[in-house]
């Protein structure tokens, strides 16, 4: 699903307009990213949580020359699927 099929979707559910819904949505979508920019989880019950992983930087090797490489510190956003969730996209009753 795309965030416009979302719009769309959330649009018809909730019988509000496009412009609302789009307003709507990224709102939600905006809040989430500043949440993970400053380091807080994201916790929603029955489907899933945002973390934000930190690794630190180590040295690796470029695969096509083999030279070695500087890879810096970097913030992974990382998703954990909720048990729910898992029982849904698998069929079982939850």
């Amino acid at each position: 699903m795309t965030r416009s099929e979302l719009i769309e979707v959330l649009a018809q559910k909730s019988e509000i307009s496009r412009e609302k819904a789009t307003l709507v949505v990224n709102c939600i979508l905006d809040n989430m990213v500043r949440a993970l920019c400053r380091g807080e989880r994201i916790e929603i019950r029955n489907f899933g949580n945002f973390v934000v992983r930190e690794y630190d930087s180590y040295v690796g090797r470029n695969p096509k020359s083999g030279v070695k490489v500087m890879v810096p510190k970097k913030r992974v956003p990382f998703f954990k699927a909720g048990l729910e969730l898992k029982r849904m996209v698998n069929g079982e009753d939850a």
